[in-house]
């Protein structure tokens, strides 16, 4: 899994998207939702114990919803099959990404999922499970003329990131960009750089593969730089930081999907037999 993301530059000429039997609560309407429904038939008993999972259900390919207001995804997927493996279900509830957060904290739900990745402060404040998915941050830039290997290429320009996110702090801790402007959802961030309104945008890396494979009108450019050895590359589940019976299932769970390799078998299945880095719509050059 790892080995997919150290291609880069990726170039795709690629339009806006919005992406059971557990429960969906507190849902709203996704954009460019797909019509497939849900098909997924929990194999537990009726008596098994329902765990209340946080997720923004607004971050293809990681949580979304289709038509019918399901949740789907690579998060939603993988949160599924380790409740299969430690005998407990899952109950969506649609929360933005800082309430999503808040709601685990304040113990409204037992787990957030949603392309979050590791950070330290988040390490200290709550319960982070073992890795599952590598997730290096990258970035996205539609300018022909603009020639960009790193983050540190990106001083004097007007620099985009989500809110609360691990590239929000990046580029704060960098400091050279000429203005920066965080929005609340991939949507956006990638709606203001279509428009025109910033330079550059960064996120994670399958977000915006996904986003450019949806949007084929337009052409850009994805730049990942971070490897395989940054902690923060690495995406976690979390939750409350005293809830250490959940964290070891948790755990245990990820363990036992990682030697059945489920995790791969789930990223192919929504990103494909190979990384988007590597398809017939993209152009790509090697590094090392």
């Amino acid at each position: 899994m790892k080995q997919l993301y150290r291609v880069l530059p990726i170039m795709l000429s690629v339009g806006l998207f919005g992406c059971g039997n557990s429960t969906t609560q507190e849902s709203s309407d996704a954009n460019g939702a797909t019509d497939n429904k849900d098909n997924f038939v929990s194999q537990l008993p009726d008596t098994a114990p329902v765990i209340k999972v946080a997720t923004t259900g607004t971050m293809p390919p990681f949580s979304f919803q289709d038509d019918y207001g399901n949740m789907q995804g690579i998060d939603i997927d993988s949160i599924r099959a380790i409740g299969e493996e430690q005998g407990f279900k899952v109950e969506f509830y649609k929360e933005t990404w800082q309430n999503m957060f808040d709601s685990v904290a304040s113990g409204g739900r037992d787990l957030a999922i949603s392309g979050i990745s590791y950070k330290d402060d988040r390490a200290e404040k709550y319960g982070l499970s073992d890795t599952y998915f590598f997730n290096p941050s990258s970035i996205m830039y539609a300018k022909s003329n603009v020639k960009i290997n790193g983050i540190e290429d990106l001083q004097g320009m007007h620099v985009a990131a989500m809110e609360g996110s691990k590239q929000d702090d990046q580029l704060r801790a960098m400091g050279k960009y000429s203005e920066m402007t965080t929005e609340s959802t991939a949507f956006l961030l990638f709606e203001d750089l279509m428009q025109g309104k910033v330079d550059v945008i960064l996120h994670d890396l399958p977000i915006l593969q996904y986003t450019a494979k949806n949007h084929p009108e337009h052409k850009v450019t994805i730049v990942p730089y971070e490897g395989e050895d940054n902690p923060s590359a690495q995406q976690v589940i979390l939750m409350a930081k005293g809830n250490a019976k959940l964290i070891k299932s948790i755990n245990e769970g990820i363990a036992k999907l990682k030697e059945k390799g489920k995790f791969r078998d789930i990223e192919q299945k929504w990103l494909g037999e190979t990384a988007p880095a590597t398809n017939t719509n993209t152009n790509s050059q090697q590094t090392n």
